[in-house]
């Protein structure tokens, strides 16, 4: 807000008054790029859900997969996967679908696919985690996009963790993969809108 504020001062001093339409263009897509960054990084107060046998959603976004893979990187075998998309103006903090503890903690580097491609799952920039309660072992991906290219991850192997606490951030346009047991009931439907936290994704 600072750099804005003396750029657009000395926008106002350079130009003067003769150019007063342009100071006041700049200053208003300064006004505006503000009230975008501030709403990107947004962390809404709200009633999180915990609940045992229940995996909620780490993210707020739309649900763009439903559907059988074959894990290569930790289980090595069939899981069933959940994929939420984020667009940039959803709130990207993410938050841990179950309470546990973390077996797994893992960054890839990787390429800028937009965040929709099926591809992006196994060939972007991302940070995998395990959390485990039980016998159950559920896989986190937080995936950069085109746009996002910095993931943040709080997470160490070893760390108990809370469902709905904070896990990480993507900054800007991403998407987060859930790798569930098969059998896992899925309690969401395809283009269906969640938030971190709060709705159940699949109970068990």
């Amino acid at each position: 807000m600072l750099v804005l504020g003396v750029l657009n001062l000395l926008i106002f001093w350079l130009l003067g008054a003769s150019m007063l339409w342009l100071s006041t263009t700049v200053l208003i897509i300064s006004i505006l790029f503000f009230l975008f960054i501030v709403s990107f990084f947004r962390i809404p107060a709200r009633t999180l859900t915990i609940r045992d046998g229940a995996i909620v959603s780490p993210c707020d976004g739309k649900v763009v997969v439903i559907e059988e893979t074959h894990d290569v990187e930790y289980f090595k075998d069939k899981r069933l996967q959940v994929s939420i998309f984020m667009s940039p103006a959803n709130v990207h903090v993410n938050r841990n679908p179950l309470s546990g503890e973390v077996l797994y903690n893992q960054y890839h580097k990787g390429k800028y696919l937009v965040a929709w491609d099926p591809k992006s799952s196994t060939e972007n920039e991302r940070h995998s985690v395990v959390i485990r309660q039980g016998r159950m072992e559920v896989l986190v991906k937080q995936i950069a996009g085109a746009v996002a290219k910095r993931i943040v991850n709080y997470l160490h192997v070893g760390d108990t963790v809370r469902q709905g606490e904070e896990l990480g951030f993507i900054k800007f346009g991403s998407r987060v993969d859930l790798l569930l047991p098969p059998g896992t009931k899925v309690e969401v439907s395809l283009n269906q809108v969640v938030k971190g936290g709060v709705t159940v994704i699949a109970t068990y």
